[in-house]
């Protein structure tokens, strides 16, 4: 298994991985419709094109046995020294076998040398398994705010790591 950042030969996985894992994560909470609708806004290929240029994001892609299986989509602002895991993806078939820690050591490491301070990871709030994943390397609830998705809003919680030897 490698990370690597993403290119735009990686847009198709992303969208497939994104959709899966929404499908699998959350088929209480999203209908079919809004899983539809979040993936076209979030992560279209003019989206992610888009995102891949961005000057301050930073998109990764895992890769297992020459196929790309989990992704991380992170930010920063440089002022206020915050960096923010946005997504955090892996394929549900490929899940529990390190790919997320992967991941989000390389996400992390990636932030911490841009001088991060503090990193914000989101997460829906009903994702149970995505809350404790980020619990688990040292990331603490800090607050929940809504977010939009498919035209609907969801409760989102907001984790954050503030030492870097902590991951």
């Amino acid at each position: 298994m490698s990370v690597r950042t993403a290119t735009p030969d990686d847009v198709t996985a992303i969208n497939r991985i994104a959709r899966a894992a929404w499908e699998t994560d959350y088929p209480d909470i999203l209908t079919r419709e809004t899983v539809e609708d979040g993936v076209s806004d979030w992560y279209s290929p003019e989206q992610i094109e888009l995102e891949l240029v961005e000057s301050q994001t930073l998109l990764l892609v895992s890769e297992r046995d020459e196929s790309v299986v989990g992704f991380a989509h992170a930010t920063w602002h440089e002022a206020d020294r915050e960096g923010y895991i946005l997504r955090l993806y892996v394929h549900p078939d490929h899940r529990r076998a390190g790919i997320g820690q992967a991941l989000l050591e390389r996400t992390c490491e990636d932030l911490f040398e841009r001088d991060i301070e503090r990193i914000n990871a989101m997460v829906l709030s009903a994702n149970e398994p995505g809350a404790e994943f980020y619990e688990r390397f040292g990331f603490e609830f800090a607050d929940e705010n809504d977010t939009e998705i498919g035209g609907e809003r969801y409760p989102e919680s907001r984790y954050v790591l503030a030492d870097e030897s902590r991951v």
